[in-house]
């Protein structure tokens, strides 16, 4: 293969690798809008909806910066530059990092992730309390009975060391009377 042809074979696979993480990107920057957007709607204070619209054109300036910079680097990369797509893939994670940290500094994230989290331990209790009676259902001991019997048994212990040194009290006094 001579020099232009293989330039060429580079120069389309650049291309089609440009391509391919333009599309990446833009499917990730939607579907991120949709999540934040979903996440700040639902939120009650109007504070947090403005801080978490804050954040997001942030976020939003961030991708878009990061699209004008990838641009910039195929423009080089059309002009002869030996640009790799491994810098095409820095610009791009630098971007979600930096995007990512602009929305979690805001009090909307915050909020969505208590929100979250809140709904996480709800549904914990929920599951919790459905695999208990479906143990008890079945017969089963669930993990409250065997948590009642480890105290039970540890009462048990407790008490048997008492027993233990009266009666040991009582065979040296039995002892120190012979």
């Amino acid at each position: 293969m001579d020099a232009q042809s293989e330039w060429w074979s580079n120069f389309a696979e650049m291309n089609e690798e440009f391509a391919t993480a333009i599309e990446r990107n833009l499917d990730a920057q939607r579907t991120f809008a949709e999540a934040w957007l979903d996440s700040v709607d639902d939120l009650a204070g109007q504070e947090e909806m403005a801080d978490g619209i804050d954040g997001f054109l942030r976020a939003y300036e961030t991708w878009m910066s990061a699209a004008n910079d990838s641009l910039e680097a195929f423009a080089d990369v059309l002009e002869g530059e030996n640009i790799s797509v491994e810098q095409f893939r820095q610009i791009w994670l630098r971007a979600a990092n930096e995007s990512f940290k602009d929305v979690m500094r805001t009090r909307a994230f915050a909020a969505a992730t208590g929100q979250s989290v809140d709904a996480a331990f709800d549904l914990q209790e929920r599951i919790d309390e459905l695999t208990e009676s479906s143990l008890r259902a079945s017969g089963l001991p669930s993990e409250s009975d065997i948590e009642e019997i480890g105290e039970r048994l540890v009462e048990l212990e407790r008490r048997q060391h008492a027993v233990e040194e009266r009666l040991d009290r009582v065979l040296d006094a039995l002892d120190a009377e012979r």
